[in-house]
């Protein structure tokens, strides 16, 4: 399969990649440890750490926007239930607090990015978020979750400890080859062509490992579902102009109805790819 396309990279990465604990009783050594992760990525990396061990609900279901969703009932249901709780942190999933609020238990989430350097938002400041919370753009920061993870369900588990380090180091080794792997492939890309048009602000830590550039965003926040004003969009087909950006990426769980606009005013190309979620299991992601 012909991978030299960024858009490929971008959709590979997030397909490899697929809270402390509640005050609860134990499970029993035959049972799977009921956990709760926000995102399907998150869930997924969970599963990899927690194997057979675990059984993991995501909140966020496959195909829905993170920064949009709304939890129902049974979400606060499943929160209530779990052992554990394992979310992005970084102010990534506002609904946990609506769920945390109703949820019939004191909780603490795990937060997996806890450790990770972040970074600051580059276009002066956004009132929802201290940092950029889409650490998972960076397979090393996947690493950091992947070990959070298994330290929380050692702790938890303490039992089959030696299950969760041996799932760890594997998928620390498979994380790893495919940093490698991206670093290949955007070697192929002449540095003047690297230059990353967005949905929203998601991609600093993919282009600060990289070496890319974010020419700017069709909204200028870490949350799609905030505003673009008109003059945040003119700017915006200014510096496409500008830079001789050749396409505009939008993420799978976001409209493309504005992308597509800018698109045809500036006559580049809209390619979707696979951001803050996973497919359907029989998907492509």
């Amino acid at each position: 399969m012909h991978k030299s396309a960024i858009g490929m990279v971008f959709i590979i990465f997030v397909t490899v990649l697929g809270f402390s604990a509640c005050t609860s009783t134990p499970t029993p050594a035959s049972q799977k440890i009921p956990v709760v992760a926000t995102t399907s990525i998150l869930a997924d990396v969970v599963s990899r750490v927690g194997g057979d061990r675990v059984d993991v609900t995501s909140l966020v279901p496959p195909g829905a926007n993170e920064h949009e969703y709304q939890p129902s009932p049974r979400d606060i249901a499943a929160v209530t239930d779990a052992a554990l709780v394992f979310e992005v942190g970084l102010g990534l999933e506002e609904f946990m607090e609506t769920i945390i609020l109703n949820a019939g238990t004191q909780i603490e989430p795990v937060t997996v990015s806890e450790g990770i350097t972040t970074l600051e938002f580059s276009g002066g400041g956004d009132e929802h978020f201290s940092a950029d919370p889409h650490v998972w753009l960076d397979p090393a920061n996947v690493i950091v979750w992947v070990q959070n993870i298994e330290s929380a369900l050692s702790a938890y588990d303490p039992a089959h400890s030696d299950v969760y380090s041996a799932n760890s180091a594997a998928y620390i080794e498979e994380l790893q080859s495919l940093d490698q792997w991206i670093v290949e492939e955007t070697s192929l890309i002449p540095p003047g062509n690297r230059l990353i048009v967005t949905d929203h602000m998601l991609f600093g830590y993919f282009a600060e490992k990289y070496d890319f550039t974010v020419v700017g965003a069709i909204i200028p926040s870490y949350s799609s579902a905030a505003e673009a004003s008109a003059q945040d969009l003119a700017a915006l087909e200014d510096a496409i102009t500008q830079y001789g950006v050749k396409v505009i990426l939008v993420g799978n769980t976001v409209n493309p109805s504005l992308a597509s606009r800018i698109a045809d005013d500036t006559g580049i190309r809209l390619v979707q790819f696979y951001t803050g979620s996973l497919s359907e299991a029989d998907g492509p992601a």
